[in-house]
């Protein structure tokens, strides 16, 4: 409820915090700055809608970022996913340059976007589709569906 306090109203296509509002959010930014492992597990598994477990995202990003240092360019991919599942102004680039040069800051803004969103981190994607199923299926912030081929 604290970040939600410090949040701008949510506008179409802009981030619902600014990139350097980390501090809005303490304990997730303490938990960032400590192991960012665990705030990308949280982050992908919900933009993913739990086809990836936190802990196998996390733990990916990780061993990424102890064999390669470069753990960034994986977490950029998600920041272009919630760009594109929102609707949010950006590009490719600028989100790489954000990973690059503040990976912490850029993770703790995709972490606030989904809670801002309604989602619920500490309980996951699994969690959150239990919520939203006994509230009558009112939608909570859930991604919009991309349609697709089907068979």
């Amino acid at each position: 409820m604290e970040a939600q306090r410090h949040a701008k109203p949510l506008a179409e296509g802009e981030w619902s915090t600014g990139f350097c509002d980390c501090f809005s959010d303490c304990k997730n930014c303490c938990i960032t700055c400590l192991c960012p492992c665990i705030t990308f597990g949280q982050v992908a598994e919900i933009v993913d809608r739990g086809s990836i477990d936190c802990c196998a995202a996390g733990a990916l990003y990780q061993l990424i970022n102890i064999l390669t240092y470069s753990a960034w360019m994986y977490s950029c991919c998600y920041r272009g996913k919630i760009r594109a599942q929102y609707n949010i102004r950006g590009d490719a680039c600028t989100d790489c340059l954000k990973h690059c040069c503040c990976e912490l800051c850029a993770l703790t803004q995709q972490y606030r976007e989904l809670k801002h969103r309604g989602f619920d981190m500490s309980v996951g994607w699994a969690g959150n589709a239990a919520r939203q199923q006994t509230q009558g299926g009112v939608a909570m912030g859930a991604p919009a569906s991309q349609g697709g081929m089907t068979r």
